[in-house]
This record gives structure tokens, C-alpha cells and sequence, in this order.
């Protein structure tokens, strides 16, 4: 599974422990930036191309993004602006199941600050979400297929 990770200057640092965890794991994870934490760049940048990069890839194995922001958010709102993109801001390990579940969630998205103090509550959501399939049922596809058509 290739899994993009962006971040603004408020997710940096977390985004720099995730990047270890997953790769640790044996992910194949790329950074879509920011590469430096300048207070003066903008989320939307980073949540469009890591969007777009899961879009590129979605003929291969199961492409997936986890963008970190402050409140997650404004991630969020800006990666849900693509068709094809299910992009949920998650607090804990039971909504990182239920959005992988229900919604086939393909963008996770991560309250820095909230979780960066706590890596065993953020390692748990993303373990979650990478693990948990989509449960496929009819009215879950076709409730995605209604997001896409808006």
C-alpha cells in the first residue's frame, strides 16, 4: 500500500514521527510536503497533492493519504474538494474504523493538536485505518457514489 503524507507547519512534527512509524512498519510512504515549518505556507497546497497523488494511483493497490494539520480540518475540507476522495478527520480508533468501514476513507486526517502528545492514541487510529477493510455493503457504495456525483 503507497500512502502519501502531507502536513502544514502545525503537523510537521508529527508528520516527521508518522513518517518513522510507517516506514518502521514497512510502508511505502512519500512525503508531499511541507519539507521545512513555515508558519507562512498553506494546508490546501499540500492536502491538493497529496489528493491528487492518491487519484494517480488508484488503478494500484489501495493508494492512501494521511494529511496533518492543527485540527485537521481544513485538510479535510481541502482534500474533499476532488471526486473520489473520502477524506475524514479522526480522534480516535473507533471513528478510524468506522470511516475505513462505512465510507472507504481514503484520507485520513490528523489533529495535531490533539494527538501530538500522545503517540500511543495516534499510532492506534492509524494502525485502524490501514487495517480495517471496507465493508463493501450495497448501501455503503451507493452512498459513495452519491458523494461523487456532487
Amino acid at each position: 500500500m503507497k500512502i502519501f503524507l502531507g502536513s502544514d507547519h502545525r503537523g510537521f512534527q508529527l508528520k516527521g514521527e508518522v513518517f518513522a512509524y510507517l516506514s518502521k512498519h514497512g510502508y511505502d510512504v512519500q512525503d508531499v510536503g511541507s519539507k521545512t515549518p513555515d508558519p507562512e505556507d498553506d494546508f490546501p497546497e499540500f492536502a491538493q497533492m497529496a489528493a491528487l497523488k492518491v487519484l494517480g494511483e488508484h488503478e494500484k493497490e489501495d493508494p492512501r493519504a494521511i494529511l496533518l494539520c492543527g485540527g485537521g480540518q481544513g485538510m479535510a475540507m481541502a482534500a474533499n474538494r476532488f471526486r473520489g476522495i473520502r477524506a475524514s478527520v479522526i480522534w480516535d480508533e473507533y471513528e478510524a474504523k468506522m470511516t475505513r468501514n462505512d465510507n472507504d476513507s481514503n484520507v485520513l486526517c490528523l489533529p495535531s493538536r490533539v494527538l501530538e502528545d500522545d503517540p500511543e492514541i495516534w499510532k492506534k487510529i492509524i494502525d485502524t485505518w490501514l487495517t480495517t477493510p471496507f465493508a463493501a455493503a450495497a448501501r455503503f457504495k451507493r452512498r459513495n457514489a452519491q458523494i461523487d456525483e456532487v
